[in-house]
């Protein structure tokens, strides 16, 4: 059987990984922060699924609400208002700042609607991020979207423009020539500036602190609107509900996914009342089969029930110290680890290449390695930059998970350079 499930897979399935592959494993269930594959086999998701299940696969508070939801009111007409979604809209506003609420499904969809939102309130149409950002993969997304995927479907959306990504004390020297170089290349037509608070795609890259308020100062002197995309950062992962809480800088508009479903597909657009009443005056028309929906919209009220009584944010905190210590030792242990970075429950580990293996080919090495120990782990490889882990497990992993988590990075990271003869 499971040679006819890799045939039919091959020839039946469209693969859309770029020049990745399909992980080898089918797997069958998931459980807390397990997976668990047909054959047996048990492995540890230190990635949260896609960097989404915050507390761990089938918490039995989002089975029990996914099976009471569907069972009395799953889905209505686009235009049509039910319980659950006032109430995500409400909590959501008790979280930070922003009081308005659109509900729709994933990341690239809540980040195309906060860029046609920009575009519509300022009547501007040029937006700029980061040179590795990650923002999705619909068409104003993709445009903003700069660590993967642009060469070979054609042109961008007109008036798209990258920033270099903070590095190193002259952080505001970098902030003030690329903005002198937006400045030459702009038709007058500035609309938003939308960054991930943390890359993760584009390395786990945290900006130093002051580099968002600086680049909210950018942005007012232009006339234009900041979007904060926190996708992976957003409900606590990071040891603060966002990640932008840290910098005392409020977005005018924040997009939030992945983490407020806690894996299923729901995503949020957050943003002031003033800019909502202009956006409505203008007609704004965000109109999806899906916005709205009232059975993941209830899935979000127990995601930020359950983050809220259980004092997620705290955990994270905690929970991130022992994940530092962890991956301080192994860097201790390895040459060829060269960073450790990130906050909370969000981390990054670089590799570096050693003698004539690159790190991109080290890192396929130890990921490979650590699937067959029992770990699954994510890498990102762009050029120049060699490979980054990103370390995002649960915020319900135990101490005892992480350990293990942590040894079998260790074992992978050792049984890798001697099956590269280093």
């Amino acid at each position: 059987m499971t040679t006819q499930f890799w045939a039919d897979a091959d020839r039946h399935l469209v693969r859309y990984l770029g020049a990745g592959t399909f992980t080898r494993e089918i797997i069958d269930r998931a459980s807390g922060s397990f997976l668990y594959t047909e054959d047996g086999r048990k492995i540890l998701d230190f990635t949260s699924g896609q960097m989404s299940a915050i507390l761990g696969h089938s918490h039995p508070e989002i089975v029990a609400t996914v099976q009471r939801q569907v069972a009395s009111l799953d889905h209505v007409f686009s235009g049509m208002l039910t319980r659950p979604v006032v109430d995500l809209a409400r909590k959501l506003a008790q979280t930070q700042p922003l009081e308005k609420a659109l509900l729709v499904t994933t990341g690239a969809e809540s980040n195309e609607a906060a860029l046609r939102l920009a575009k519509l309130v300022t009547g501007k149409h040029e937006i700029v991020s980061f040179a590795r950002s990650w923002h999705g993969m619909t068409q104003a997304a993709a445009s903003a979207t700069y660590s993967a995927g642009r060469k070979g479907y054609g042109p961008a959306v007109p008036g798209n423009f990258a920033i270099p990504v903070p590095a190193g004390p002259a952080w505001q020297n970098q902030l003030d020539l690329a903005f002198d170089l937006i400045d030459a290349q702009s038709v007058g037509s500035l609309a938003a500036c939308i960054v991930e608070p943390i890359l993760s795609s584009g390395g786990v890259i945290d900006p130093p602190l002051g580099y968002l308020a600086a680049l909210r100062a950018k942005c007012r002197e232009r006339g234009m609107l900041l979007v904060l995309d926190e996708a992976q950062t957003g409900l606590c992962r990071t040891g603060t509900w966002y990640a932008f809480q840290r910098d005392n800088v409020v977005p005018d508009i924040l997009t939030l996914s992945k983490t407020l479903g806690a894996g299923l597909p729901l995503a949020a657009v957050l943003t002031t009342p003033e800019i909502e009443q202009e956006a409505h005056d203008r007609g704004f028309l965000f109109l999806t089969t899906h916005v709205s929906d009232p059975l993941v919209a209830a899935v979000g009220n127990t995601v930020l029930d359950v983050l809220t009584r259980d004092h997620l944010d705290d955990r994270a905190t905690q929970l991130g110290a022992t994940l530092r210590t962890g991956l301080d030792t192994i860097a201790t242990r390895h040459p060829a680890v060269t960073d450790i970075r990130g906050r909370g429950l969000l981390a990054g580990l670089e590799l570096a290449a050693i003698g004539d293996h690159s790190a991109d080919l080290l890192g396929a090495t130890v990921t490979q390695r650590c699937l067959e120990l029992g770990l699954h782990m994510n890498i990102v490889q762009l050029p120049g930059m060699g490979g980054v882990f990103r370390i995002a497990p649960p915020l319900t992993v135990t101490d005892e998970e992480l350990a293990l988590g942590l040894a079998i990075l260790d074992e992978a990271l050792t049984d890798a350079t001697k099956r590269l003869g280093l």
